[in-house]
């Protein structure tokens, strides 16, 4: 079974930081299946800066769209709430790193 990692970024600078390490592990190691978990303020600098090398990999919190009253542009995937996304990825096997 492939290398499975999960990367939390809570804020922009977080964020920064996971898409980097991202395009550098898919890189390096293609067939890693690789998840950008965002929250918080992350949240809104996905919004506002797009990346498409790393756009397909984020999963937004929807407690956090809602509670910022955002939407999800076309094409971001979410989850009911990032905590509990990433409490199921690890049990799930999943490796956790925050960014």
């Amino acid at each position: 079974m492939p290398l499975q990692l999960v990367i939390h970024a809570p804020d922009e600078a977080s964020l920064a930081r996971a898409r980097s390490n991202a395009r550098n592990l898919l890189a390096a190691a293609p067939e890693v299946r690789c998840e950008i978990v965002v929250n918080a303020e992350a949240v809104s600098a996905v919004i506002e800066r797009p990346d498409p090398s790393t756009d397909g990999l984020v999963r937004l919190c929807g407690n956090t769209l809602r509670n910022k009253d955002l939407q999800a542009p076309a094409g971001l995937k979410t989850v009911p709430a990032a905590v509990l996304h990433l409490a199921e990825r690890q049990a799930a096997g999943w490796q956790y790193i925050r960014a």
